[in-house]
């Protein structure tokens, strides 16, 4: 090993998010809610990625994804890729692809809209063209992934 690398213990079984958007390493735990885990955690930020310029990497041992969980990765970082490791192997590997919809996770930006004010699911299409918004079906607001909370 050279004094260039950095020795970081193999996973055994997890899921390593990989190529996380600059900036958004700490986000992302805080979306997927590994603030309060207490599993092995392992977070890089500003690595250097020969596809990105720049790249961030979080690996949680012991700990497996849903989709609506994967999906609010993609607002946040569209270029995420998921590794799930299983006994030391790789398992499966998958590339985050923004939803067409996303339903219940994210809170609508605009004070007046129905689902700040009632019990109603928030609802938001996912518009690419040519930056992410979201468009709420009740309010018809668009919000950008930057200043969207999530529920």
């Amino acid at each position: 090993m050279s004094k260039k690398e950095l020795l970081v213990s193999a996973l055994e079984n997890g899921t390593v998010i990989d190529h996380i958007s600059v900036g958004q390493v700490m986000r992302v735990m805080h979306i997927l809610g590994l603030d309060d885990c207490d599993s092995m955690i392992y977070l890089g930020a500003n690595l250097s990625s020969q596809k990105y310029g720049k790249k961030g990497i979080i690996k949680v041992a012991d700990k497996f994804f849903k989709e609506e969980e994967i999906n609010k990765i993609a607002l946040v970082s569209p270029y995420a890729t998921i590794i799930e490791v299983r006994n030391f192997e790789v398992v499966k590997k998958i590339q985050v692809s923004l939803p067409k919809e996303i339903h219940g996770s994210v809170k609508c930006m605009n004070p007046n809209c129905i689902t700040n004010h009632q019990p109603v699911e928030t609802f938001f299409n996912v518009i690419e063209t040519p930056d992410i918004k979201l468009h709420c079906h009740y309010c018809e607001k668009n919000s950008l992934p930057e200043a969207i909370e999530f529920i």
